[in-house]
């Protein structure tokens, strides 16, 4: 797309704009326009996702793990509980690299540059943050010291946790989500509404890893054929879809929000950022 108005709009705008327009929209077991947490609102993350703009406008000067400390700083000024850590980890790399590099090769020759530095980084960021759910383990835990490798470490989670997978196959699941987000078989629909189906699609092909960490993998595996039960029941214009939508929607909030699909969320918001620097998203949004 060569509309004239990307060319105007920063990285950290890109940023920002990634967040809003996956938090906003209406996706299942998570916090949007429609639906707060008791604990956690949609203005939580609106003002996180104002709040790490600038540090992603820096991305290009300043290594990975910075840019996520700074943004997890940035984000705790604002709010007081974890609202971005998955989702900020996935954009420091993807915003790093070039528009020509923005590929999982690309993305993959970037974060094998990391170092001690970056690892010490994202370590501090962890512990700013204080994601739920994490449990221990006997190697490299996220709670105890630095590795000297943070790449090796991001390795030993990432049965775990997808978003640890990202750093060892170069975003690989975000691309694929972008795919997801641009299909043309759903090129007519309101780009909210693609984002959900996106967003569906992403957990019927992954057990959510927060889900996974939080109530188990029978938990896990549950959100992914219920999502997959989306998808079968028909097109995102059928009623059969939408039903089966409500009953995603209902089953994952069931349990308070324990059962809150959040790295599902994390990877369609990278996918966001992602096709808004290859401009696969048109401008303006409301006919996009």
């Amino acid at each position: 797309m060569s509309d004239q108005r990307w060319s105007e709009m920063t990285i950290g705008q890109m940023a920002t704009l990634a967040c809003l327009l996956e938090v906003n929209a209406p996706k299942p077991g998570n916090v949007h326009r429609g639906a707060d947490f008791a604990d956690l609102g949609l203005n939580d993350f609106a003002a996180s996702a104002v709040a790490i703009g600038p540090a992603f406008d820096l991305a290009g000067r300043s290594r990975i793990g910075r840019t996520i400390l700074t943004a997890v700083r940035a984000t705790r000024r604002f709010v007081d509980s974890n609202t971005n850590l998955g989702l900020v980890m996935l954009l420091a790399p993807l915003a790093t690299v070039s528009v020509k590099e923005l590929n999982p090769a690309g993305v993959g020759k970037c974060l094998a540059d990391l170092d001690e530095e970056d690892a010490a980084d994202v370590y501090q960021a962890i512990a700013i943050a204080r994601p739920g759910g994490l449990g221990t383990v006997d190697q490299m835990d996220a709670a105890g010291p630095p590795p000297a490798d943070l790449l090796a470490a991001m390795k030993l989670a990432e049965e775990r946790d997808l978003v640890a997978r990202q750093y060892g196959n170069g975003c690989e699941q975000v691309f694929a989500a972008v795919r997801f987000l641009t299909d043309p078989a759903i090129a007519s629909l309101p780009l909210s509404d693609r984002i959900v189906h996106a967003y569906v699609q992403q957990m019927a092909a992954f057990p959510d890893s927060l889900i996974g960490r939080k109530c188990g993998a029978e938990d896990a595996k549950k959100s992914q054929l219920t999502a997959s039960r989306v998808l079968d029941a028909g097109s995102p214009i059928d009623e059969e879809y939408f039903q089966e939508l409500r009953n995603l929607d209902f089953w994952l909030r069931a349990d308070g929000h324990r059962r809150n699909p959040g790295t599902s969320a994390d990877i369609i918001g990278a996918a966001i950022f992602v096709a808004l620097r290859q401009r696969k998203v048109a401008l303006p949004l409301r006919s996009s």
